[in-house]
């Protein structure tokens, strides 16, 4: 496949369903060579079969993000495959349980840390030091519009993207003079198996989500996965640092 990114490397977890999945789809349509990283090895698998049906190239790793050992090997096997590593997309996350804080479960509290938050910390540790042995990179981090505004009933996960909102900015300051652009997209309420967990079939939770959004709908993977490719794009290439919320308008309320 032939595209802006020929040649060149994208890294995505949580690629095996919603933002994850459309954000490789995206990349291998530009012509990257895509690594597809999830814990669950059935999406994965598919979301890899897509890019080969559509004429692209990409592999599939099994990876728990939380597991330090499991992420090291991860852009270990990337770098082993395709030589390089270019893009990150940074995506697999979790929302955990829905309870007002002093009522949730320590347990769930450090799981939604470990693979929100840690995840990120861990993920950027590895694939840093392989952009800089290159001359550079980029890296989006998947936040949230809950990293820039509270959601009652959703403490951990609020506190785990507001915590990956200020990692990125650190981080973009650390590496923007190595040639590293390290971004965060900032998403508003998407179409994903984890809105559809979050409401339960309920049409009226679904309507009540809708409404919250100015634009009046929900988003599609798609166009969160557009603004991630554009973040790791050369169009980009003076963006650096930014929590970039795609959100229908949402916290300009």
């Amino acid at each position: 496949m032939a595209g802006t990114m020929s040649g060149k490397v994208a890294l995505v977890t949580g690629g095996g369903s919603g933002i994850g999945r459309a954000t490789a789809l995206l990349f291998a349509k530009q012509g990257a060579k895509v690594v597809v990283a999830d814990i669950v090895v059935e999406g994965g698998k598919a979301t890899v079969e897509m890019i080969h049906k559509a004429g692209g190239e990409a592999l599939f790793l099994k990876v728990d993000v939380s597991k330090s050992a499991e992420v090291a090997d991860m852009v270990a096997e990337t770098v082993k495959k395709y030589g390089r590593l270019d893009y990150a997309a940074n995506n697999a996350g979790i929302e955990g349980d829905n309870k007002p804080l002093a009522d949730y479960p320590e347990d769930m509290f450090d799981r939604v840390i470990a693979v929100n938050l840690k995840s990120i910390f861990l993920c950027m540790k590895n694939e840093i030091p392989v952009m800089l042995k290159q001359g550079g990179g980029a890296i989006v981090n998947t936040a949230s519009i809950a990293g820039l505004v509270g959601f009652a009933g959703l403490g951990p996960y609020t506190a785990s993207k507001h915590g990956i909102v200020g990692m990125t900015k650190v981080a973009a300051l650390e590496y923007i003079k190595k040639g590293i652009r390290i971004n965060a997209v900032c998403p508003g309420v998407i179409q994903t198996p984890m809105i559809d967990r979050l409401i339960g079939g309920s049409n009226e939770a679904r309507a009540a989500f809708a409404a919250g959004e100015p634009i009046g709908r929900f988003a599609q993977p798609e166009e969160i996965g557009e603004a991630i490719v554009w973040l790791c794009s050369d169009a980009a290439s003076f963006v650096a640092g930014f929590p970039f919320a795609v959100d229908g308008a949402w916290i300009a309320q």
